[in-house]
Parts: C-alpha cells; sequence; structure tokens
C-alpha cells in the first residue's frame, strides 16, 4: 500500500522513462528547502572559497552531508527535519521512486557534485574543463535497475555547466568512461533549470557534469537508489490499456494516427540514433517494457516478435 500523499507516475510518464531514460521535474522542491540544503551544505560567497580541494574538504568535514552506509534503507538514510528528508518526502518525487524503484528502496550512495569557475583552477594553472562522458560505475548487465535522482538546489544558467546528458542511451550499456572520447553528441541536452529542481534518471544513462564559465559555484546533489523488489507495475497503472495494443503496420504506413500510444513513444528515435542500429534499440526498449509491465509477450512494431519466431 502506498501512503495516500504519495503522487505515483503515469503510464505516459513511465513509457516516457522506459524510452528515454530519465524525467525531470521542474522547480518541484520548494524555496524553503532549496536555501536550508544550501545553507547546511555551507555555501558561501566566492571570496570565502580557498580552492577546489579546501572548499571540498571543508563540507566533507562539516557533516552536512550525512555519512550513509551503502545499502541503507532510504526511510533511515536522512533525519527527520532535514532537508534532504524534506525532499525525498515530496509527494511527487516519492511516488517517482515508488514507482521506479518501488516502496522500500536502499541507498547506494549520494555525492554532492561542486562545479568551480574557471578562476578556482587558473590559481594553480590547471585547464578548466567539463566532466568526461560515462556511463555510473561499472558494466551492468541486469535487468534490475537503480535510479539516480539529481537535485539542483540553485538556478542553473547555461554558463554555469549543467549536467549534460544524453536521452535515450540507458539502455546501450557501455564500460564506464569508454565514451570519455566523445566531445559533443547529437540530442545531448544541458541542464539549465530554476531552483529546485529534480532530474531522475537511468543509472545507465550517459552523462557528465559541464564546465563553469560563470562566477559562481553550482551545486548539485546525487542520490541513487536501488530498488528492493522486482520492479513491475509500480506505477498508477490505471491508464495502463487493459488490452495489449494491436501490432501497427511498418515501413508503409500512411498517416500516424496514435504517436501517444506506447507503441509509438518506444519506437519514436532520438537525435542521434543511426538509422540501422537505431533497431537495437527499440528492441531494447521493447524489452524494458515488457519488464515494467510484467507482459512478456509486448511488442512495439513486431521488432521482437520478428526475431523470436522459432516455428516447431
Amino acid at each position: 500500500m502506498h501512503p495516500p500523499d504519495v503522487t505515483l507516475l503515469t503510464t505516459a510518464q513511465m513509457a516516457h522513462f522506459a524510452a528515454r531514460g530519465f524525467l525531470r521535474f521542474d522547480a518541484v522542491v520548494p524555496e524553503a528547502v532549496n536555501r536550508a540544503f544550501l545553507e547546511q551544505v555551507g555555501d558561501v560567497p566566492e571570496s570565502e572559497v580557498d580552492s577546489v580541494m579546501a572548499h571540498y574538504g571543508k563540507v566533507m568535514r562539516s557533516a552536512a552531508v550525512p555519512v550513509v552506509a551503502a545499502g541503507t534503507a532510504l526511510d533511515d538514510a536522512y533525519g527527520q527535519g532535514t532537508p534532504l528528508r524534506a525532499l525525498v518526502d515530496l509527494p511527487v518525487v516519492r511516488g517517482a521512486i515508488e514507482s521506479l524503484v518501488g516502496p522500500g528502496s536502499r541507498l547506494d550512495h549520494h555525492f554532492l557534485h561542486i562545479t568551480f569557475p574557471p578562476r578556482f583552477y587558473l590559481r594553480r594553472e590547471q585547464v578548466p574543463k567539463a566532466q568526461h562522458w560515462h556511463q555510473d560505475s561499472t558494466i551492468d548487465p541486469r535487468r534490475a535497475f537503480d535510479i539516480q535522482l539529481l537535485y539542483f538546489p540553485h538556478a542553473v544558467t547555461a554558463a554555469m555547466g549543467g549536467t549534460r546528458f544524453l536521452p535515450g542511451s540507458h539502455l546501450r550499456i557501455v564500460s564506464e568512461a569508454a565514451i570519455a572520447r566523445y566531445q559533443n553528441i547529437r540530442g545531448q541536452q544541458h541542464v539549465v533549470c530554476p531552483a529546485g529542481t529534480l532530474l531522475i534518471v537511468h543509472h545507465g544513462i550517459w552523462h557528465g557534469g559541464g564546465m563553469n564559465v560563470s562566477e559562481q559555484l553550482r551545486y548539485m546533489f546525487k542520490i541513487r537508489l536501488a530498488p528492493s523488489r522486482r520492479q513491475e507495475r509500480l506505477w498508477d497503472t490505471s491508464d495502463l490499456p487493459a488490452t495489449r495494443e494491436p501490432q501497427r503496420p511498418i515501413f508503409w504506413t500512411g498517416s500516424r494516427t496514435d504517436e501517444n500510444s506506447i507503441a509509438a513513444v518506444l519506437t519514436r528515435p532520438e537525435p542521434w540514433f543511426e538509422a540501422d542500429t537505431m533497431r537495437l534499440e527499440y528492441i531494447n526498449r521493447a524489452r524494458f517494457w515488457r519488464q515494467l509491465s510484467a507482459d512478456p509477450h509486448f511488442d512495439a512494431d513486431y521488432w521482437l516478435t520478428r526475431i523470436e519466431n522459432e516455428p516447431a
């Protein structure tokens, strides 16, 4: 059972997540929580910041960000009355968490990312640069998936180098920084947002921190959560079609009239998709939806059925 104040995701939101690997909630965190978080982590005027490492060390020694053992239940990770507890208890946020990784999710880790203006690097004759493209942690072949909450407690301008990420990349598994050689990829997004914005991403999404060319420090707090139960039909399924959608004709279709159907969402290409291997992404998405919907026979435009056809 879900608490009455939890706002679970809709089927449309889940299909978006399955296809693109992220959900974005602009200004969802109240300003009072944003201010309390920044005060707690020691946000200070630029003149009081000596260097990158010194500032990181000061924040870590202050215990403003709690030290939480990996595997701790989310409900035990952050104390009542703290900004982080207020964040994860927001009805929309808790509803998204429970829709994706279920009630009783566990904290994998969290981290406060601080991006510094160029002058802090130039003082030490270092070259400021953006973080390389990467997929978090290690090669992860699981069917289960973790989610990451990327919390932006203050407004992020383009100059501040908000996190960049590649929609639709979450099911293309790589070895952590094997993609570091890439610079810019068609369709990448850079987070420019109002204060209190939350980006919830599949753990496999390709991403990296942008270069901060502003005069302000940029803060982003990341929380990675792991499921403790099977990730099947955890969202509000009241708008899930009662019967399986019929397979649509492909290649010679005329006009489409069902662009909001699950199949349409799962076969909508990203700008970086190649003309042929994009079909692998459609197959991966259909498999992902089978897992989420607990429907082993679901297909989108026959992509899976075709390659599974093994007559006796």
